[in-house]
């Protein structure tokens, strides 16, 4: 009878982790997988551009992909795509089909060519942060290394469709200085 209230316990324990370790990782998929999922229920999606050998990459995932409020706020709002920008997935975006022919598989974790998405997309460096609006249309390609804080005030930008008030730079400057940061770290 002990025995069963120890293995009880136990297993409580190691779902209880399981099930927070799982809340604390952003929900990737592919943009198959998103462009799919839109179709059902319209959301806008994120996507990760990266590269296996781009350290900025590692450390937009470890420090801003990681961050419990960006987590939340991605899971919660929108359709997160990890997309290897040199990789050789096939990709059917907005009834065309992307690959990369060039791919070369001794060199999957250093330069390779870039794919066809990443091209048709103008992904000129790694990481590029990509927002799509509900429909799969481009919104944006921000380039480079986000922290929580910068990444915030994008989230929210596009989430709420503040961008289509945006048309000068005094208005975006504007936008800025009165965002109220939330997200910690």
């Amino acid at each position: 009878m002990m025995k069963r209230g120890i293995l009880l316990i136990l297993a409580v324990f190691f779902i209880s982790i399981t099930t927070k370790a799982q809340t604390n990782e952003i929900n990737w998929m592919s943009m198959n997988e998103a462009i799919a999922a839109q179709a059902k229920n319209p959301k806008k999606i994120i996507m990760d551009a990266y590269t296996n050998w781009c350290g900025p990459c590692k450390l937009l995932d470890k420090n801003t992909f990681q961050n419990p409020d960006v987590v939340k706020f991605i899971n919660e709002h929108f359709y997160a795509v990890k997309f290897n920008a040199e990789g050789d997935e096939a990709i059917n975006y907005k009834d065309q089909d992307f690959a990369n022919p060039n791919y070369d598989p001794s060199k999957s974790n250093s330069r390779n060519s870039q794919h066809q998405l990443a091209q048709a997309l103008q992904i000129r460096a790694y990481p590029t942060i990509v927002f799509f609006d509900e429909n799969g249309d481009t919104l944006v390609p921000l380039p480079g290394y986000k922290t929580p804080s910068q990444l915030e005030i994008y989230l929210k930008l596009f989430l709420n469709d503040r961008h289509k008030d945006i048309k000068t730079q005094e208005a975006w400057d504007d936008y800025q200085k009165s965002f109220q940061f939330e997200f910690k770290g």
